[in-house]
């Protein structure tokens, strides 16, 4: 007796800190139980996630994988490429975007329906990645920008004190301990090392 078809949901956010509700709840609305959403909180460059891989495991041909989002999926274009034709094709799964009703592999099982999905989904899968590639190169370029205004980037230098130099003498010449000589200089010990080495 073969298997009853499961609806399967998959939600990303990049971030620990950002909220997946929105995405869960219209999973649910569409179908998949709360013990079938399986839900990654990390960067979509790649798919070597943890839930992600747990999905691909519970799936069998003929369920149905809803994503809220193609750029939910991944943000790499060949990639998602690559990870749709396992879903769709060497497992055998039908895979529904849904803000883009273009792509539900449901519908129009025949060969213009089958190219019309996936035509829509290298388009989308490119712009996706395209963004990515732009918001790296505005972050490129606000730096520069900032660097040539002046702009000081990490943390800002310790100021050491006026007697630096003797005190790492006094250490060097075996009078203090790095820990004690540090202490002396109101600097942490890792900070004392790096700036007694370029003396």
């Amino acid at each position: 007796m073969s298997k009853k078809s499961e609806i399967y949901g998959y939600a990303r956010v990049s971030a620990a800190n950002q909220n997946e509700d929105r995405q869960i709840q219209a999973l649910e609305a569409a179908g998949a139980a709360a013990e079938n959403v399986f839900v990654d909180k990390q960067s979509g460059k790649d798919f070597e996630r943890g839930q992600y891989k747990a999905l691909l495991n519970a799936l069998r041909p003929n369920d149905v994988l809803y994503v809220k989002s193609i750029d939910r999926l991944g943000r790499n274009y060949r990639e998602i490429l690559k990870q749709w034709q396992l879903l769709t094709k060497d497992i055998g799964v039908d895979v529904v975007v849904l803000d883009m009703p273009l792509l539900d592999t449901r519908r129009g099982k025949d060969l213009l329906g089958t190219f019309i999905s996936d035509v829509v989904l290298q388009i989308l899968s490119f712009v996706a990645e395209n963004e990515r590639a732009n918001i790296r190169q505005r972050q490129r370029e606000g730096i520069d920008i900032a660097k040539r205004k002046g702009v000081k980037f990490g943390r800002p230098r310790r100021e050491l004190p006026e007697n630096f130099k003797e005190i790492v003498a006094m250490q060097r010449a075996g009078f203090l301990t790095q820990v004690a000589a540090a202490k002396k200089c109101g600097l942490p010990l890792a900070t004392f090392r790096n700036c007694s080495r370029r003396i």
